[in-house]
């Protein structure tokens, strides 16, 4: 289906695999699926793999926590096994500012994951800003995202570089 190539010793997406995973997302993301009633045809299994993970300093992410009172300003969530170290400026884009303090705060698991996918940010003035098209049906996502839509967020002054914030909302087209 030529969706993915070899090159050297990874596998990348071509451009008809990011398409069809971009296709398959939005269609599948809206579709009626239910899930299969019987075990006939369903499969589970291990493979092997090669992947590239992200190491963060232990003591550089105790730092980060620590100095956001040990909890995720958006959420509440306070169980140090599920915050992550968030980054306003993409680790992967900004390499030069991964260890920046003031390009880091934690996020729980969910909302590191809404931050990345641009469902909502934070202003320059440290306010809350909602994706218009964000919709949920999930009461966590509504009262800890959606209805603070404008709220500030409780961050320590300064805690967030206000250039980084720019630069980060400047790609989000509905910002």
């Amino acid at each position: 289906m030529e969706l993915v190539e070899e090159r050297g010793d990874t596998y990348v997406l071509t451009e008809e695999g990011r398409s069809f995973v971009e296709n398959a997302v939005a269609e599948w993301s809206d579709s009626n699926w239910t899930p299969a009633t019987s075990d006939d045809g369903v499969r589970a299994g291990t493979y092997v793999t090669t992947i590239h993970a992200r190491a963060v300093d232990p003591e550089f992410r105790a730092t980060v926590i620590s100095r956001h009172d040990r909890e995720c300003p958006i959420s509440g969530v306070d169980h140090l096994g599920l915050l992550d170290v968030a980054h306003v400026l993409s680790w992967s884009d900004y390499p030069e500012y991964r260890a920046d303090l003031t390009n880091v705060l934690p996020l729980s698991k969910t909302h590191h994951a809404a931050f990345d996918r641009g469902l909502f940010t934070i202003g320059r003035d440290y306010r809350l800003l909602v994706n218009p098209s964000f919709e949920t049906e999930s009461e966590l996502l509504q009262r800890t995202i959606i209805e603070q839509d404008g709220e500030r967020v409780a961050l320590p002054d300064e805690s967030l570089n206000p250039e980084y914030l720019e630069k980060h909302n400047a790609s989000l087209a509905w910002v």
